[in-house]
């Protein structure tokens, strides 16, 4: 996607700008050569003072206070769903346009969940002030779901994720790495972030347990994939686990299609005609996409490819896309793109 209209936004405000997600933001920004006038970094009073590097040189973090959205037009939070819920009410009083990327408005039913290449049609219309991106794992089985499901339909679908440590941020990160180091010279590890050993060990749950026996995370694949694709009723079963990779998020998924399909190449075909997807399928020469494929890549990534045959239309797919980038930020910053599209159609 180019970014042809983002430089029509005058003032953003970054909140959150010192974690992953915020400064993977403003290295898309850079990426694509994306000047926006005036970008106001925030964080936490810890944070306040640090510098980032930004249009080729250092940029200042300023505390996050409720006067900090004053001259911004876009307010976008990267932060635990308590700091979303606290500051942006103060955003909207500043008369910000919110993207949130926490699970705080995901699933008010006022509130578009937007996967751009799937639903930013829904922003052609939109006179609310907020928008929700969907959970790192959600967003790429949407992606390959989507083109999917207008061909065959769907009638369910079984997400097994494989998530990284960066998506429990920066301390977790680090978190693994001591622990590798810690093993390599036989010593005895420690952990805070996590509630056992990642390192060279995979972890069954993601957030809370809820009543029904699901995570949190379980939970978010399940809603937000019925939210995205406009089906309230889709049977979806979810497991989450955290392995001891650094980035990207792998996600085996098995769906029971309406209707057959012909051969494993016309689902390839469909697939590659997807905008912002791209089908890495040949297993016989070793040939899938792996966490370092994905990882500072922009492209959903698809995979192995292949038939259930225990049932009478399934299909088995491995999906893998980099959880910092179409897992939030440039996820956020398409859905901005196409907002603005439509702003300078009216």
């Amino acid at each position: 996607m180019r970014f042809s209209h983002l430089e029509k936004i005058q003032g953003l405000a970054l909140v959150g700008a010192t974690g992953l997600v915020g400064r993977e933001f403003l290295e898309i920004l850079d990426d694509y050569k994306v000047k926006i006038p005036r970008i106001r970094l925030l964080a936490s009073e810890r944070s306040s003072g640090e510098t980032i590097e930004h249009q080729g040189g250092p940029q200042i973090v300023d505390v996050l206070t409720p006067e900090s959205f004053e001259g911004s037009e876009i307010a976008f939070f990267s932060v635990p769903k308590e700091i979303s819920k606290k500051y942006i009410p103060y955003a909207l009083d500043a008369g910000c346009t919110v993207i949130d990327d926490s699970d705080l408005y995901r699933m008010d039913p006022g509130v578009p969940l937007t996967v751009p290449q799937i639903n930013g049609a829904e922003l052609k219309d939109f006179e609310g002030k907020i928008i929700a991106t969907p959970n790192c794992s959600t967003t790429p089985v949407a992606m390959v779901l989507k083109p999917l499901m207008e061909v065959y339909g769907l009638e369910r679908v079984v997400v097994s994720t494989y998530q990284s440590v960066s998506g429990a941020g920066s301390k977790a990160m680090q978190e693994l790495s001591e622990q590798t180091i810690q093993l390599m010279n036989g010593k005895t590890t420690t952990n805070e972030v996590f509630p056992h050993r990642i390192a060279f060990n995979c972890i069954p749950q993601i957030g809370s347990i809820l009543e029904n026996g699901n995570s949190s995370e379980e939970e978010k694949v399940v809603k937000e994939l019925r939210k995205i694709l406009d089906l309230p009723d889709l049977r979806v079963s979810s497991t989450a686990v955290r392995v001891p990779t650094f980035s990207s998020h792998g996600i085996s998924v098995n769906v029971e299609f309406k209707k057959e399909f012909g051969s494993i190449e016309e689902i390839r075909e469909l697939l590659e005609k997807f905008p912002a997807v791209k089908v890495v399928d040949q297993p016989e020469h070793q040939i899938y996409p792996t966490n370092m494929d994905a990882t500072k890549g922009n492209e959903t990534l698809v995979g192995r490819i292949r038939r259930d045959s225990s049932v009478k239309s399934g299909l088995n797919f491995w999906v893998i896309a980099d959880n910092l980038r179409k897992g939030a930020a440039l996820n956020v910053l398409e859905s901005l793109e196409v907002l603005y599209a439509y702003r300078s159609l009216n």
